[in-house]
């Protein structure tokens, strides 16, 4: 069976990238059976701290896409944020919004492969751990990686977003 679009186009910037999982291994994405909406069903279902979980999240920021990616563990501090990146207000992004910005869906939007850069955030929490996991495309697929590789990947900067 041929994999989703949105994966496909997922594994295929993880390949460009030469991203790397805590292994070494090239980071594969996942096709779960059941789809994981939220941090603590992707915890549940890989078996892994809900912590570990790299929320990707879309707001909007002045009107332009900011993407944030927390750990499952935090609420991002949109106030902090808006301070963070020099806006006036940080607000979280309609459905629309986030699917116009990524080409995904809310609870499977992933760090990368978007139809064009969004400006990124990583929180430094995840940083506490060897491996990370994102998702990847669709909400039953994700991907594990090291936090180094989700900044080098995204070209994030890396924030106290909670």
């Amino acid at each position: 069976m041929q994999p989703h679009p949105n994966v496909q186009a997922i594994q295929d910037a993880l390949d460009a990238a030469g991203a790397r999982d805590a292994a070494g291994r090239a980071c594969q994405v996942k096709v779960l059976t059941d789809p994981v909406h939220t941090a603590a069903a992707a915890a549940a279902a890989i078996g892994i701290e809900v912590g570990q979980i790299a929320n990707s999240l879309i707001f909007e920021a002045d009107g332009e896409p900011l993407l944030v990616l927390t750990s499952g563990a935090h609420r991002v501090d949109t106030a902090k944020v808006a301070a963070l990146v020099g806006v006036g207000k940080v607000k979280r992004a309609s459905a629309e919004f986030v699917r116009a910005s990524t080409g995904q869906v809310i609870g499977g939007v992933s760090p990368l492969a978007h139809p064009k850069p969004l400006r990124t955030l990583v929180d430094v929490d995840l940083g506490q751990y060897d491996e990370i996991w994102a998702a990847g495309g669709i909400p039953q697929a994700v991907f594990p990686i090291t936090f180094a590789e989700l900044v080098r990947v995204t070209s994030g900067t890396t924030a106290e977003v909670a």
